[in-house]
């Protein structure tokens, strides 16, 4: 079944609500990409307006900022130990945005979106 992101068939009261159109092909989403660790694996896709997203399937490396000393490395990821979207995306190591993942310097929660950036960057914590 597809993916779709239009306006509810219910109101905020719980009464149906009347279309006055038809679904828009515009309004379709796609399957998320559900970011895993391993070996990197980016996937281009054509977006609206015929521009392109890079999108990260399979990523092994982060870019952590130390807050301490504003010094960023390009270190590999181990595990995802916690994460906030979906617990049992911890069990699948998956990486999203907030996700908390072991590094080979420390522990590092993610600040971008993978799935949609291609990129994994994330925040240093103690």
């Amino acid at each position: 079944m597809a993916i779709w992101q239009g306006s509810s068939l219910r109101k905020p009261t719980g009464a149906r609500s009347r279309r006055n159109r038809n679904k828009r092909n515009a309004e379709f989403g796609r399957t998320p990409a559900d970011t895993r660790i391993g070996e990197e694996v980016k996937k281009e896709i054509i977006v609206r307006g015929n521009g392109t997203k890079a999108r990260a399937t399979v990523a092994n490396r982060i870019n952590v900022i130390d807050p301490k000393d504003n010094s960023s490395k390009n270190v590999e990821i181990k595990t995802v130990l916690e994460n906030s979207a979906n617990a049992h995306f911890v069990r699948r190591n998956i990486i999203t945005k907030g996700a908390v993942v072991e590094t080979e310097i420390g522990k590092a929660k993610i600040t971008s979106r993978p799935g949609q950036k291609g990129i994994v960057n994330g925040v240093l914590i103690e």
